[in-house]
């Protein structure tokens, strides 16, 4: 009877702790995700303006550190806007790659160069993810020469 009460106890400690733990790294991890920080910035083509959100990585941080940035977005093979930038950015801790779709703002580390893209494409290696357009993607599919100017959003 002795042995049953033990066991019955250990199996309670063993379940509430568990909860706890499970509990616990829950609200890590969410606190973790809640802490990471976004940029948001405006690219303004004319009278329209797109707004993109960039995610905290070396590479976007280099980038903002540029703004307010005139550029003219050239595009390229019928699926990105592409421009030069006035100097190559960080890749520190940067992935080997990235696979954009539709949206998405990146750092081309070996041309130094950025580049939206307004069509899906694959994989490309040393291409770095700084974050996604949220509204407006449709001014960038002009196939003429555009100039644009990037700032924060305040």
């Amino acid at each position: 009877m002795i042995v049953m009460k033990i066991r019955y106890i250990v199996l309670v400690i063993f379940i509430v702790s568990h909860t706890f733990y499970s509990n616990g790294q829950q609200k890590v991890e969410g606190s973790i995700m809640n802490n990471s920080k976004e940029y948001k910035i405006k690219i303004v083509i004319g009278k329209e303006t797109l707004t993109a959100t960039l995610i905290d990585n070396a590479t976007t941080r280099d980038f903002i550190s540029l703004l307010p940035l005139d550029l003219k977005l050239d595009d390229y093979t019928g699926t990105e806007k592409v421009s030069d930038l006035p100097k190559k950015l960080s890749t520190e801790d940067a992935p080997s790659g990235f696979d954009p779709s539709v949206g998405d703002i990146t750092y081309y580390a070996p041309w130094g160069n950025m580049a939206i893209f307004y069509k899906d494409f694959g994989y490309a290696k040393g291409l770095i993810n700084l974050g996604k357009i949220d509204s407006g993607i449709e001014a960038l599919k002009a196939s003429s020469l555009l100039n644009v100017r990037i700032e924060l959003n305040k």
